[in-house]
């Protein structure tokens, strides 16, 4: 009895255990007009075959964990997810003054945004583990507004998913021309997009005619499905602030969204 006990110890706590997803992250490089971009790619090794894939733009920060962190959680569900970088050569910071410089750079050159962009999606549909029938974008603050731009701008995607994003533009969706359905979650206590820009996106869209499902959490401020942007908020005295209730919702309604797009 005594040898025996061991071995049932072991099966029972073999047994109990959840089945956990063989998740491979790995650092990636690609380019754009001369720039190297690293990137991080994602996806469950224990699938086999194709599946849609997913690119994820990183915050104002530039390419960090957490961008990493949403490409494994993406792989999890089953896609193949790529952070990409927008900023060149795995830019970083934890600063917002150069944050915003970052930021500015890329914005005030919409041709570099869109080439770098761009070339993270044709690196994304060389990937054996990618269905490149299937491939759809998901941004946060700075890439919430990148995505956006690429789905105002034509780019062939099934889907783009905006978070705590910014939504005014200087080039509307024009009718015809949005290819994408779109998802934006937007805490309505965001200081950096008011109510006007709010209202004046929705007409846009319906002006446009495009497939939008709008979330707006009352009382949620900037940056909330990020654990990190209370710290921010002490540090450097910027409107940020986590939401685990709008984090946790949020994310299942991205989850349903892209079954949605990909059901198609």
């Amino acid at each position: 009895m005594k040898q025996l006990l061991p071995s049932l110890l072991i099966l029972l706590l073999f047994t109990g255990l959840p089945a956990y997803a063989a998740i491979k992250g790995e650092p990636v490089d690609y380019s754009a007009n001369g720039v190297t971009l690293k990137g991080y790619l994602a996806y469950d090794t224990d699938i086999k075959g194709k599946r849609p894939g997913v690119l994820v733009v990183h915050e104002w920060w530039g390419h960090n964990e957490y961008a990493r962190k949403r490409a494994r959680m993406l792989a999890e569900l089953g896609y193949t997810a790529l952070a990409i970088d927008m900023y060149g050569d795995g830019k970083n910071t934890g600063h917002p003054n150069e944050a915003k410089k970052f930021m500015m750079a890329v914005i005030n050159n919409m041709a570099v945004a869109e080439a770098r962009f761009m070339a993270a999606q044709t690196f994304l549909k060389t990937q054996h583990t990618v269905d490149t029938d299937k491939i759809a974008a998901m941004g946060y603050c700075f890439g919430g507004g990148i995505v956006l731009a690429m789905a105002r701008a034509g780019v062939d995607l099934d889907g783009v998913a905006s978070f705590h994003g910014s939504l005014a533009t200087k080039t509307p969706a024009k009718q015809g021309i949005v290819k994408a359905k779109l998802l934006v979650v937007h805490g309505e206590a965001d200081q950096f997009v008011s109510p006007e820009q709010v209202k004046d996106f929705k007409q846009e869209m319906e002006n446009a005619k495009v497939d939008l499902e709008f979330v707006g959490y009352p009382g949620v401020q900037h940056s909330f499905t990020n654990p990190e942007a209370d710290q921010f908020a002490k540090r450097f005295g910027i409107p940020v602030a986590y939401d685990k209730t709008a984090d946790e919702d949020s994310w299942k309604t991205l989850q349903d969204f892209l079954k949605r797009i990909f059901a198609d």
